[in-house]
């Protein structure tokens, strides 16, 4: 699949609505964008087995610990994945590709695979918004668990959580509602190419985070920060005039569908109007 190709369908995905994206075959795309030569059919063929084999390892599973079993039992027993702690900040953990290809990856790309095999089966899962590390939420009323997709799913209770906060946080860090809101796929997707744009930018690769977050802008074109970023990253490079293109892209869009005008991002306003008085 050629790139083009590639980047078309993940325009389309950024005007889906959030129900209708493919979790996993989304960030099948996106990490294609690295590998364009990469056939796809073999991991979509490896992602119906995973659903197949979870389905079929739970067939009578009703509570949630029989179904975390299910779980274990194909994705990281039979398949052999897990968290890569040796190698942590390698960029292939943020692609699903590699990660298949490995069986090893990043909290938040083993929790796309295990979210893609829990609705494949029926479950309700989902990503949270848990700071740092990426978390899951499996619920079969009246049961619920907290799970880490990178330590094999194992269940955490609430002194584990608040250890994993304050490791993370410092020990000052409190319980914030917000951090157990499931997130949508979207933001999932965000948060998978998030990884690989902050290790560009350490790396001071401009060039691959503005790619990184070209294909953000796509999968989300009314998340304003992402074109922010892209304008200071090409204004940092001297780019004045392709930073004004990328603001004025965003603020030229059609905002019907969203029901906003360009008073509703002000940032983007006085962002656009320092830019322009550069050119003076």
């Amino acid at each position: 699949m050629v790139q083009d190709q590639i980047l078309e369908l993940l325009a389309r995905i950024g005007h889906q609505d959030d129900s209708e994206i493919d979790l996993a075959d989304t960030a099948l795309l996106l990490g294609a964008l690295d590998l364009p030569e990469r056939d796809l059919a073999p991991y979509r063929d490896h992602l119906a087995q995973l659903v197949t084999e979870v389905s079929v390892a739970a067939v009578g599973a009703r509570t949630v610990e029989e179904r975390v079993e299910a779980l274990r039992t194909v994705f990281y027993q039979h398949h052999g994945y897990d968290g890569d702690r040796d190698t942590y900040d390698d960029l292939e953990n943020a692609n699903l590709i590699h990660v298949i290809d490995r069986k090893k990856g990043l909290p938040v790309a083993l929790g796309i695979l295990c979210i893609h095999m829990a609705e494949g089966a029926g479950w309700d899962l989902k990503g949270l918004n848990f700071p740092s590390h990426f978390l899951l939420r499996l619920e079969a009323p009246p049961e619920r668990a907290i799970l880490d997709p990178f330590d094999h799913c194992n269940s955490l209770d609430a002194a584990a959580i608040r250890a994993r906060l304050q490791d993370m946080l410092g020990e000052g860090a409190e319980f914030d509602a917000g951090y157990f809101q499931p997130v949508p796929k979207r933001a999932i997707l965000l948060r998978l190419q998030n990884n690989i744009k902050l290790r560009a930018l350490q790396a001071d690769d401009t060039d691959q985070a503005l790619g990184v977050l070209g294909a953000m802008a796509l999968i989300a074109p009314f998340e304003a920060p992402l074109f922010s970023e892209q304008a200071l990253i090409y204004a940092h490079k001297g780019e004045i005039t392709t930073a004004i293109k990328v603001l004025t892209h965003f603020l030229d869009r059609d905002h019907a569908s969203t029901r906003s005008t360009d008073e509703d991002f002000p940032e983007i306003q006085e962002l656009l109007k320092s830019l322009l008085a550069r050119l003076n």
